[in-house]
């Protein structure tokens, strides 16, 4: 069984920074995609960071220029880096990863959250 484990977060004054790492444990053949995303209260989840194995950067709108993902493949790790936070960041905090699984003789596609962290940006 694979298990995003997350760490990081917590109370932050505007123009702070934070950072945020995540490492997936457990089983893994191929990590397809592992980021970030963010829920605030009374709105949708939406993406903040997502690099895939491919190599492809992903980053939303709300976040470019402010927020920097990397990554480590040799340790199932991603960690975000939040810089010149704002109060229209506070949310809770996903990661979320698209990986391959070894399951007997083959593998399947499954994906993963981790449990989520609390960000909060406020004076």
């Amino acid at each position: 069984q694979v298990q995003l484990v997350e760490s990081g977060g917590g109370l932050v004054q505007p123009g702070g920074s934070l950072t945020l790492s995540c490492v997936a444990s457990g089983s893994i053949s191929i990590v397809e995609t592992m980021g970030w995303y963010r829920q605030a209260p009374g709105k949708q989840r939406e993406l903040v960071a997502e690099v895939t194995v491919g190599g492809d950067w992903l980053y939303g709108d709300s976040v470019k220029g402010r927020f920097i993902l990397s990554r480590d493949n040799m340790k199932n790790t991603v960690t975000l880096q939040m810089n010149s936070l704002k109060p229209e960041d506070t949310a809770v905090y996903y990661c979320k990863s698209d990986l391959w699984e070894p399951v007997g003789s083959t593998v399947r596609r499954r994906q993963y959250w981790g449990q989520g962290t609390q960000v909060t940006v406020s004076s």
